[in-house]
């Protein structure tokens, strides 16, 4: 016989669920948000207001001013002379070498970078590790040393001109656009290979399989399969040389000569060199500024943002 009373039937005490939030503490929380985020992206913004924002709008100021009978730069009598003086014929001459070395140096660096950058994607970790040191080796000297590295290599007594003085080809290479151009290509050729890697690094391979069983040939697996998925790479790529190339100053300055002249060389010296035209140096600047910007929203629209 049980001693132990009945306990008495306990029904549990249902909470009402929160109601949901409304449209006032959705929108109290997307301003908490918001304002979090220019917290931290405050510093960026006052970087980029100091150093990037107010020196330009000097720039554009300055491409409006006009010169006294001096040669000075005088603010006041704002007009438009300096962007009418683009279609001069040394301006197109300078123009039109700028673009051609720039656009030969960014097929030569993708003719070079490609292959190494897909046979370092391949490798085996520890020797990718290793390659991507041996890539990133010349950034921890500086640019201006190795540019006159190449000027010594390059020249009369140097090893490249007895190079071809032996097989009969008794050429200058040094003051000339040749040297400008293995210049550029040397300087510029890291920043073609890392994006590459970065867009063959991730390349499902497994498609080229499938491809080469559904009995396409090699080429054909490249064209249709590789090629397509690493476009983002190359366009980065290709816009990361051919920007500071356009607008190269230290190393057609060091290893060009006087027919070498590029935009960036041009621009340097309305400022201080004997020309003495900031005016027109500023509106060449922004004008380039202005089509770098044209090139970067094509990129965009041909992918880029899917990198």
């Amino acid at each position: 016989m049980s001693t132990t009373a009945p306990t008495p039937d306990v029904q549990p005490e249902l909470k009402e669920p929160a109601p949901p939030p409304g449209p006032g503490l959705e929108r109290e929380a997307e301003k908490a948000e918001s304002r979090r985020g220019f917290l931290v992206g405050l510093p960026g913004y006052a970087y980029l207001l100091l150093f990037f924002a107010t020196p330009l709008l000097i720039v554009v100021v300055y491409s409006f001013a006009s010169r006294s009978v001096r040669g000075a730069t005088v603010l006041a009598d704002w007009n438009l002379d300096s962007y009418t003086r683009m279609t001069d014929s040394l301006v197109l001459t300078i123009a039109w070498r700028s673009l051609w070395i720039a656009t030969l140096t960014t097929l030569l660096c993708l003719l070079v970078a490609y292959p190494f950058a897909y046979y370092l994607s391949t490798r085996p970790a520890r020797t990718r590790a290793v390659l991507l040191v041996l890539v990133m080796i010349p950034f921890w000297s500086n640019f201006l040393v190795r540019t006159y590295a190449w000027r010594v290599l390059l020249g009369t007594d140097g090893p490249f001109t007895r190079l071809l003085a032996t097989v009969g080809l008794d050429a200058q290479l040094l003051f000339t656009p040749t040297a400008v151009l293995i210049g550029l290509v040397y300087g510029y050729l890291p920043f073609m290979i890392l994006p590459l890697y970065a867009a063959v690094e991730r390349l499902d391979h497994s498609l080229v399989e499938a491809a080469r069983d559904l009995y396409a040939s090699g080429w054909q697996a490249f064209w249709k399969v590789t090629w397509p998925l690493s476009r983002p790479g190359v366009i980065a790529g290709s816009i990361l040389v051919f920007i500071p190339s356009f607008g190269a100053y230290v190393t057609p300055e060091i290893l060009g000569g006087r027919g070498s002249t590029m935009l960036g060389s041009y621009i340097a010296r309305q400022f201080i060199g004997t020309a003495s035209d900031w005016p027109f140096g500023s509106a060449l600047s922004v004008t380039i500024l202005v089509l770098m910007m044209f090139a970067a929203v094509a990129y965009f629209r041909a992918g880029g943002k899917n990198l």
